[in-house]
């Protein structure tokens, strides 16, 4: 069997850190970059074993779940915390972390454009991943006593978005496990994050935790399940240009996979504030 040796060498590089940051009182960080490689990578082998499934309804939940779980979870547990710091400046924070993120995505397109030396769905997995960690890290270093919760939430896409990527390098006869890379990026780069202590001025932990804030808000939302003519859910399902019946059902269950992941995260939330 063949392996991708950038996916093992990243493999090996989250395993190298992890002990750095058990001893660094980052142990939160280890579980979130530990579940974030697992959700990809299983899914992953999911996505490659259902290489030929033309069931886009699993798409749908997985990125309708994860997606309104990440909402909801940036608004409750990351925004109040940039607001507090600084109101101004974290609200500043928020509007640049959402515009940053949409420029990174947009620009991010025109790689596809270039010959690379390696796929280009894993390079731009990886590089999401990369940055998601270096947040997830500066996030987790520097709030008081943050929840997993948080954490969990703003990973659960890794799932859905590990098995479309599968579905697509399988398609394209190409070994799933360059997936590997992306899967533990969140930890490669959390990991040391996680060890800088930002500076105690409420302005820069206004930008810094708001820029945290409206970046997840941004991936969330680019996560949203839309069941469109030509889009990813339309590209696993295979359908053709008069399947409307179909996409009108993917809708409605995009709908009620946000709403769902929205709930679980109050759900969630409010059994660990008052179930005690």
């Amino acid at each position: 069997m063949r392996f991708s040796r950038l996916g093992v060498l990243g493999l090996l590089a989250l395993v190298a850190l992890t002990p750095l940051a058990i001893r660094g009182g980052a142990g939160k960080v280890v579980v979130i970059a530990w579940v974030a490689f697992v959700a990809m990578a299983g899914a992953g082998l999911l996505g490659e074993r259902a290489a030929a499934s033309t069931d886009a309804g699993r798409l749908v939940w997985g990125y309708g779940l994860a997606s309104g779980a990440m909402i909801t979870s940036a608004a409750v547990f990351i925004v109040p915390d940039a607001i507090s710091h600084h109101a101004k400046f974290g609200g500043f924070g928020i509007a640049l972390g959402v515009l940053v993120g949409f420029g990174a995505h947009t620009l991010g397109h025109r790689v596809t454009h270039v010959d690379l030396p390696f796929d280009r769905t894993a390079a731009e997995l990886t590089a999401h991943s990369l940055a998601a960690g270096a947040i997830i890290g500066l996030v987790y270093g520097n709030m008081p006593d943050p929840g997993l919760l948080l954490g969990l939430a703003i990973v659960s896409h890794k799932g859905p978005a590990g098995y479309a990527a599968a579905n697509r390098l399988r398609r394209a006869d190409k070994h799933v496990s360059m997936l590997l890379l992306p899967a533990a990026g969140v930890g490669i780069t959390a990991i040391p994050a996680a060890l800088l202590t930002l500076p105690s001025s409420g302005p820069v932990n206004g930008v810094v935790f708001g820029f945290a804030a409206g970046v997840f808000l941004h991936v969330a939302m680019d996560f949203l399940p839309e069941c469109e003519l030509g889009g990813e859910v339309y590209e696993v399902a295979q359908v053709d240009d008069h399947a409307h019946s179909l996409l009108d059902r993917l809708r409605t269950q995009a709908v009620l996979s946000t709403t769902l992941g929205g709930v679980a995260v109050f759900a969630a939330w409010s059994a660990l504030k008052y179930g005690g």
